[in-house]
């Protein structure tokens, strides 16, 4: 027969897990729904609502039109200026060097600093010559040598000479005499050789710039001992800049060599001209960009390494300008009053967007159709509404 006794337990065992549940259940409807309510709360779905009819009648709603008396008015109208597309690059000197040093010597004295000017011959930096004044002394001493050398032997030449013109000498003391003469004068050219050598190394110690210009960086200091090769001094010659950008390859075939171009330098705010000097015929692989240099007057303030901007010409385009007297600043916007009604005796308050400026005029982008006429006498940058 089956126990009847355990079912009073399975169901009392049953009854705790019904009820967890169902708390749990109603916990998680009830925070729903609170979040639901925060929603709706947030974005506004228990407030007020305006009558969308009722803002129309709002003053603030109205563009306040007035009437336009004797303003001053001009046409919205449509000009052509050249576009461009510009390339960045990096303003280089034309003639920049690192003297290097020829001798391994200490250094005993540096004669410049960075950013100092100097001409072609101005001393830099002075190594250590004592050895190399010794060498020119021992060579002046070899000269010496092989001079009176050859001398001695001339004299023996000339001596055998007669003597065989008088028949008292044989045809081999002769030419004993004429190979010792000229092996005297091969060992002075060598000792001469010697001292000339001797003497250019010497000049290797002082260290002159090889151009009028400006030195970049002084890169040793006194005591420094410099090895063959190492570079001393930076110099560059600041009255031949150029520009070297960088150009897309569908943009190369706009320049040529020897274009007039427009170079922009951001950090004196400056726009100059400059000559395409060269293009470089071989592109980046990275950037598939052809290096282009451009030469030419440079206005006071520049130096290599400063940024600058290449202006690429590619045609002209319209633009819609008016004065800039029309526009008026309120607050953030950009304003001006245009002529409306039907007689076109209504001034209306409208915002414009606007691009760049040209002399006296400024581009509008939105906000304007040609033709349309605007009112005059309020210079730009006014603040407030009068």
């Amino acid at each position: 027969m089956t126990d009847t006794r355990e079912r009073p337990q399975n169901n009392a065992s049953g009854t705790p897990r019904l009820r967890r549940a169902a708390r749990f259940l109603t916990l998680a409807v009830g925070f729903s729904v609170a979040v639901v309510l925060m929603m709706m709360w947030l974005v506004g779905a228990f407030h007020r609502k305006i009558d969308p009819t009722a803002a129309a009648h709002e003053p603030s709603a109205r563009s306040v039109e007035r009437s336009v008396g004797g303003t001053p008015l001009v046409e919205v109208r449509v000009i052509r200026v050249p576009q461009t597309e510009s390339a960045v690059g990096t303003i280089r000197a034309v003639y920049e060097t690192g003297v290097a040093s020829r001798l391994l010597a200490r250094v005993v004295d540096v004669h410049v600093t960075a950013g100092q000017r100097v001409t072609k011959g101005d001393a830099l930096v002075r190594l250590d010559d004592d050895a190399l004044k010794a060498r020119v002394e021992q060579g002046e001493a070899a000269v010496a040598s092989a001079r009176a050398a050859r001398d001695q032997a001339q004299i023996e030449f000339d001596r055998v000479g007669r003597l065989v013109e008088q028949q008292s000498a044989s045809e081999i003391e002769r030419d004993r005499v004429v190979s010792a003469l000229k092996i005297a004068e091969a060992e002075l050219l060598r000792a001469e050789q010697i001292l000339s050598e001797a003497r250019t190394i010497l000049t290797y110690a002082a260290v002159q710039s090889p151009l009028d210009g400006m030195v970049i960086d002084k890169r040793v200091e006194i005591g420094d001992m410099v090895t063959p090769g190492q570079v001393l001094v930076s110099l560059y010659d600041p009255s031949k800049m150029q520009l070297v950008a960088g150009v897309r390859e569908s943009l190369t075939h706009r320049l040529r060599v020897g274009q007039t171009v427009d170079v922009e330098i951001d950090a004196i705010q400056k726009r100059c001209q400059g000559t395409v000097s060269e293009i470089v015929p071989q592109a980046e692989t990275a950037s598939r960009t052809f290096a282009v240099k451009v030469t030419g007057p440079c206005p006071p303030g520049i130096y290599t390494g400063m940024f600058a901007r290449l202006l690429i010409p590619l045609g002209e385009r319209e633009v819609l300008v008016v004065p800039g007297s029309a526009i008026r600043r309120v607050g953030q916007l950009d304003v001006v009053d245009v002529v409306t009604g039907k007689n076109g005796d209504k001034l209306q308050r409208r915002i414009v967007q606007l691009g760049r400026s040209f002399g006296d005029d400024v581009q509008v982008l939105a906000g304007l159709r040609v033709g349309e006429k605007v009112a005059v006498g309020a210079s730009v940058g006014s603040q407030g509404d009068p």
